[in-house]
């Protein structure tokens, strides 16, 4: 079983993008499903978010 963990800055909405460690991320109104993510993907995705 996965740890899924969502931004602080979602507050308690269930609007949000979970990251589960060693998995990949989901949509929290999706729960079922995920996309699986390299560590290099992620890298990459964090790079392109943190610079908006």
């Amino acid at each position: 079983m996965t740890n899924w963990r969502k931004s602080s800055h979602s507050g308690d909405g269930d609007n949000c993008v979970e990251v589960g460690h060693g998995v990949g991320i989901r949509d929290s109104k999706a729960p079922a499903t995920h996309i699986t993510l390299s560590p290099e993907a992620w890298s990459a995705f964090l790079k392109v978010v943190r610079a908006r």
